[in-house]
């Protein structure tokens, strides 16, 4: 009986340092994943990202959607 209880002990004991040891790995990523957007937000004020939005005429809006509908009427025509 005794023999069960020192490894009952010795599980217990590699399960409570298992423990803390995800516990502090996963601590410690939680404070570098703030620590790295704090970082980030301050680079990207320093250096911001230029974005230009995509031109879109009228005529190309309409052509876009004729070609959408086309597409739809295709797909329509297979089904039935």
């Amino acid at each position: 009986m005794e023999i069960n209880m020192l490894a009952l002990q010795d599980g217990l004991v590699v399960l409570c340092v298992g423990f803390s040891v995800v516990f502090a790995f996963l601590t410690v990523m939680i404070f570098a994943m703030h620590i790295m957007s704090k970082v980030v937000s301050y680079l990207n004020k320093i250096f911001p990202v230029q974005t230009l939005a995509p031109q879109v005429s009228k005529s190309q809006a309409g052509s876009m959607d004729d070609e959408i509908a086309v597409a739809i009427a295709c797909v329509f025509k297979k089904m039935h």
